[in-house]
């Protein structure tokens, strides 16, 4: 049985990943597993609303934090599953067969708490991005600490059983994975390809510190505000 996916994505003067993040969606939308694109505009000033509109997607423009307008979009999504990606990846041709088996294998099983998160790579070539791949790797493995960069995806009533994502500037993603925990999280195979443009994380304190502060279960509401 097909299962539909509302993919969501929180943007800031992102026109051109935009564009390219939503035609690496193209192809599952014609095969009628995306159902609808929800954009969570931050107040862009560039074209990423049109690019929006002409793409067809949901269009809702930011009223909190990140945190809190992830949630909001999530609550007015209309399917069974939700996935979270940052608009400069790009998941990679066949994505959507591996996403409809790990979900087919969530039904079979009975238990509908699951989540997965993809493979991060990198656009750029030398020994820098693959080093950083490798990071990322075992930071999702060791940590279940995906974050926007490899996407979430994540059974809607899973998410709104642990409350879906916090007000917590600059780790609200990575927040809500460390709930859904590793025992509940799924590493697929498929890649979700990170733009050599992308934006670093914003904070003052970097990724790698935040997530050592969670690790060391510091209260994620102090973590945010140092990081803000």
């Amino acid at each position: 049985m097909l299962i539909m996916i509302s993919v969501i994505l929180p943007t800031r003067d992102d026109e051109t990943a935009l564009a390219h993040a939503l035609a690496a969606l193209v192809p599952a939308a014609a095969d009628g597993m995306v159902r609808e694109v929800i954009v969570v505009d931050r107040g862009s000033s560039d074209g990423t609303a049109l690019v929006a509109d002409a793409a067809g997607c949901r269009f809702v423009r930011a009223a909190a934090g990140e945190g809190e307008d992830l949630a909001r979009a999530a609550v007015n999504a209309r399917s069974d599953w939700l996935l979270f990606l940052s608009p400069h990846v790009a998941l990679e041709p066949g994505w959507q067969r591996e996403a409809q088996d790990f979900i087919d294998r969530v039904q079979s099983s009975g238990d509908p708490l699951r989540a997965a998160a993809f493979r991060h790579a990198r656009a750029g070539f030398g020994a820098g991005a693959r080093v950083a791949e490798t990071a990322a790797s075992l930071r999702m493995r060791l940590f279940a600490a995906p974050y926007l960069d490899e996407g979430l995806l994540v059974s809607t009533r899973l998410y709104r059983e642990i409350g879906g994502h916090r007000p917590l500037p600059g780790i609200s993603d990575v927040e809500l994975a460390r709930r859904i925990g590793r025992r509940r999280l799924s590493f697929l195979r498929s890649r979700a390809v990170l733009r050599g443009d992308a934006p670093r994380r914003a904070g003052a304190l970097p990724s790698a510190a935040r997530l050592a502060l969670m690790v060391l279960r510091v209260p994620p509401s102090l973590i945010a505000r140092r990081a803000g």
